[in-house]
């Protein structure tokens, strides 16, 4: 039990293949109801696939465990229509400080410039997240299905779909999905049934993370200390929390025990040392961890998806963990979805792997960077990362040497088979295979942000310019657009006029838009081409590209 939170406990209700014992097939059955699994499960609902979620537990996480939350999965929940809950319950924040010793040696500013309706992180527990997203799953019930204490036993290729073996308090029983999505962690039974190797680096180095109920002066910012007079020859993190829980991480070394650390008169002389005496504060959760930086080779085996923490696990300094799985299904549904409707090949769900296994592998490095300079391993690595730690007190130059955890940033895809490549020059907007920009407009006369305008759909943005109406065939061009198979809805951006007005010019800027110039984003937010001129047979091309038709 915590102080601050009362956990929920969700009942186990039998399915109806276990009444009638009739094998069941589903389109999707998501296995794990954390974020990344209730995400993918949300997705699904808003593509229109109804979708069961099995989950072995029947409450939420135990203790906070992820507690920061980046802007690109902000943007997604916002897109899914949860976000907003998220806001008014995290810490928002933006600002780092790095300190050596006693002394502050940097800042940073994470998001300094304007006109985002996102901010950079929130910190929040995940227990609210799961909490909040399982809530916002029961606006779905049509399409997301929840069925708590059913245990994955085994699975089961079968051609055209998969077998699945569910273990519940009544019993084994069998039923079938034509795609299943694997979200149950680290320990993933479903990787472990079909004998997938899982190839990385394990750290020895142990880590004590103590959630402390308190109320303090520290500013809602990120604070790293290298080795600080209360922790001597070791680094401590430390977040503030929704509920006035601040979480605090202890670097301990490679050689401590974590049964003895987790004990309370370990714990408390600790916080002691870093807080002051007189400082009262009360204990929420203490864990000790080790990490490792390893994925899957290939994200998809057969008719079985891996997303999260069961695709790939990184160590958890830079927020990586939650925040690229998540990105892991934004990638995925609206893919499956096509194939599920008929109007994507199947080999669309190749580049699921392709781009989220780019994605892991550029994750892993950076973990395995951060952690190798939080806790070097040989001389020459300490020596390089104190001389790192002295010039950056001084000279800016160096600051972006030092490694706390690279924070999580979305991973471009510039390389992906699903892009059209540019034809014509674009200076400093974000190519195909980025991540689309969000910046403030206005929609029939009311303050509004231009990501909300794309939805999960595929969108071509149209810049007029300082023009009051579009091109005179672009009536035509939008219907016909918006009737083909796997319709490409047109969206017009102007500076005085349009769907979108972008009076402040920031959209324009942020895609460096000329009249005329055009923008087809993907339904998860990703530029698939861009132009200097709008072309309904250049659109269609770069769609069916963009879905694997071409």
């Amino acid at each position: 039990m915590l102080s601050t939170y009362a956990y929920p406990e969700f009942p186990y209700v039998p399915s109806e293949e276990q009444r009638t014992g009739r094998r069941v097939r589903h389109p999707v059955v998501v296995v794990g109801a954390g974020p990344v699994g209730l995400t993918a499960a949300l997705d699904c609902a808003h593509h229109g696939v109804p979708v069961v979620v099995l989950d072995d537990n029947s409450t939420v996480s135990v203790g906070s465990r992820a507690v920061c939350y980046a802007k690109r999965p902000l943007e997604i929940w916002d897109r899914l229509g949860c976000a907003q809950r998220l806001l008014d319950k995290g810490v928002i924040w933006k600002n780092g400080k790095v300190f050596r010793h006693d002394r502050l040696i940097y800042q940073f500013d994470l998001l300094p410039e304007d006109g985002h309706r996102m901010p950079a992180f929130i910190n929040l527990q995940q227990y609210y997240l799961e909490e909040y997203l399982i809530d916002h799953a029961h606006g779905f019930d049509d399409r997301v299905d929840l069925r708590w204490k059913h245990q994955v036993a085994d699975i089961t290729p079968a051609g055209d779909h998969v077998r699945l073996t569910v273990e519940t308090p009544d019993g084994f029983f069998d039923m079938e999905a034509d795609w299943a999505i694997a979200c149950d962690g680290a320990r993933s039974d479903i990787r472990e049934a079909l004998d997938l190797p899982f190839a990385g680096q394990a750290f020895q180095d142990r880590f004590l993370i103590t959630d402390v109920v308190m109320k303090a002066d520290f500013p809602a910012e990120r604070w790293f200390w290298f080795d600080p007079p209360f922790h001597r020859g070791q680094s401590v993190l430390l977040h503030m929390q929704a509920d006035n829980v601040w979480r605090i991480d202890f670097q301990l070394g490679m050689e401590a025990d974590p049964e003895q650390e987790k004990r309370p008169e370990r714990v408390i002389p600790r916080l002691k040392r870093m807080l002051g005496e007189d400082t009262a504060f009360d204990l929420e959760w203490v864990s000790v961890y080790q990490f490792a930086c390893r994925r899957l080779e290939d994200f998809r085996h057969g008719r079985v998806l891996f997303a999260g923490d069961a695709a790939h696990q990184v160590s958890p300094f830079g927020a990586r963990g939650a925040n690229t799985g998540i990105q892991d299904v934004d990638n995925l549904i609206w893919k499956l979805a096509l194939v599920l409707r008929g109007q994507a090949p199947e080999r669309l769900l190749d580049s699921y792997s392709e781009e989220r296994v780019l994605a892991a592998r550029e994750n892993l490095l950076t973990s395995t960077r951060s952690t190798d300079f939080i806790s070097p391993k040989s001389t020459v690595s300490r020596a390089f990362r104190d001389a790192t730690l002295d010039l950056a007190e001084h000279l800016p130059f160096a600051r972006p040497l030092v490694n706390s955890g690279r924070l999580s940033r979305p991973t471009p895809y510039t390389g992906s088979s699903l892009n059209t490549a540019d034809t014509e020059p674009f200076t400093g907007a974000p190519p195909p295979g980025t991540n689309a920009a969000d910046a403030p407009v206005t929609a029939e006369g009311a303050p509004d942000w231009l990501l909300r305008h794309l939805g999960d759909r595929f969108v071509a943005l149209l810049f007029l310019g300082e023009e009051t109406a579009p091109p005179p065939d672009h009536t035509g061009t939008m219907a016909a657009l918006a009737a083909q198979d796997v319709p490409i809805h047109v969206v017009t951006v102007g500076r005085r006029a349009g769907d979108l007005v972008d009076g402040a010019g920031l959209a324009h800027e942020r895609y460096d838009a000329t009249a005329g110039t055009t923008v087809l984003v993907r339904p998860d937010q990703v530029i698939a081409g861009r132009w200097r001129g709008p072309d309904p047979a250049r659109l269609a091309t770069a769609r069916d590209r963009a879905i694997a038709r071409a």
